[in-house]
């Protein structure tokens, strides 16, 4: 899974790069035309979570998997024909909703492999996706140089090629039967069905609680448009730094992913853990808050070392945040309804990558260096009041199952004998 996931990771990282110069040069939008293409893009993104964890509760995950990957394959493929702008606009979000609805898949498919021992998994995936993102970008870069409309197209086949080798890997992995219930053993090993058995597996959408983590979540993970829209346009507009530090932020972010995610996942294991995790992440983006509106205030080289050290700063946010998000994703929701509400948890990523850079550019570098300031004290608050909320919940689980009385151990269904 790790192997079909850097495929896929180095397949998108090689279309994110070259998509906008694409649909600029190749197919003559403009910035408005450009700019409604991406938002439906990202709205469709939104749906695709939600989707996939219903579905994921009737059917085997490898096969929806599979699917998603074809379904990309196709709407890569349809690229290459399309020229109504309308048309256009379907399939780009057919392709966004593919993507976040195989991601979503990934996250249950972890859960119900790896056990306990998730967030050691979210870390390699984590490590191995920036890889991959990484490697794509390079290889984008080759073909942007060339610049001719037969290199766009070659990047296109490319990354479809890159889902027919992800999906050729996923159908080689055993996935473990009961659709991840979690089970009972008898003693003598065998299984003695359920160990939560309701008469229906309980709405994400009618627990309040779960809403409110799945609501406090979205702008807790700000730190993605931090690092992608705000970091290099406050540079561009409100700083002295040179230009050419801006790909330096993501050569950063890169890097210390895969060097520090397996690390730092060590510091959130487990849902207490991962509540823990929630106040170092509200003090982390606020310290770099705080140097990106002191960077406005010096010459170029002390811009330059704010910058780089802001960068550093939302990358550790990042880390401390990927792991405690879907941790506590996990942890919160009902061990029998675990797809469902996993995929609404999914949405909150969707929603701040469709609201986060409007909230940066029309609100936050609106306002200065006192925009920044007053986010990084909200990601302190909302941080330490859904480190409570958590805490609350899962004392509410722990007291639950208290009186339910005394069980055997329980653990994820038999593992398959199949080749991983």
């Amino acid at each position: 899974m790790l192997l079909s996931q850097f495929v896929d990771r180095t397949g998108t990282g090689l279309w994110s790069a070259a998509s906008v110069l694409y649909f600029t040069f190749v197919r003559d939008l403009d910035a408005r035309q450009l700019g409604l293409l991406l938002g439906i893009g990202a709205v469709a993104g939104i749906a695709g979570s939600p989707l996939a964890g219903r579905l994921a509760e009737r059917l085997p995950v490898r096969g929806l998997l599979i699917t998603c990957h074809l379904l990309r394959l196709g709407t890569m493929a349809l690229l290459l024909v399309v020229d109504r702008y309308a048309v256009l606009l379907a399939v780009v979000a057919l392709t966004c909703l593919g993507e976040r609805a195989a991601k979503t898949l990934e996250m249950l498919f972890a859960t119900r492999v790896a056990g306990e021992r998730r967030g050691a998994y979210q870390a390699l995936f984590r490590s191995v996706a920036n890889a991959g993102y990484a490697l794509g970008a390079g290889l984008a870069a080759v073909g942007l140089a060339v610049g001719t409309v037969g290199a766009y197209r070659a990047l296109i086949i490319a990354n479809g090629l890159s889902f027919v080798l992800a999906a050729a890997l996923v159908r080689r992995i055993g996935e473990p039967a009961g659709h991840g219930l979690v089970v009972a053993r008898h003693p003598d090993g065998g299984a003695a069905g359920p160990a939560v058995a309701p008469a229906a597996a309980p709405s994400p959408w009618r627990d309040r609680g779960y809403l409110l983590f799945v609501l406090l979540d979205i702008p807790l993970n700000l730190d993605d448009s931090v690092l992608n829209v705000g970091l290099p346009l406050w540079l561009v507009h409100h700083t002295g730094a040179p230009h050419a530090l801006v790909p330096a932020f993501l050569v950063l972010n890169t890097v210390l992913v895969v060097v520090l995610q397996l690390r730092v996942s060590a510091w959130a294991e487990g849902p207490l853990g991962a509540v823990k995790a929630l106040r170092r992440y509200g003090l982390t983006l606020l310290a770099a808050c705080l140097l990106l509106a002191a960077a406005t205030g010096g010459g170029a080289l002390a811009a330059s070392a704010a910058l780089l050290a802001a960068a550093v700063l939302v990358t550790l946010a990042e880390l401390l945040r990927s792991v405690s998000s879907w941790e506590l994703a996990v942890s919160l929701a009902p061990p029998h309804a675990r797809a469902s509400y996993l995929g609404v948890a999914g949405m909150a990523q969707s929603v701040q990558k469709s609201l986060g850079p409007l909230l940066l550019t029309g609100v936050v570098m609106t306002a200065g260096p006192l925009g920044w300031i007053a986010l990084g004290g909200a990601a302190t608050g909302l941080g330490a009041l859904q480190r409570r909320a958590s805490l609350r919940r899962l004392a509410t689980a722990g007291a639950t199952a208290s009186v339910a009385g005394p069980a055997e151990p329980a653990q994820p269904v038999g593992k398959s004998t199949k080749s991983r």
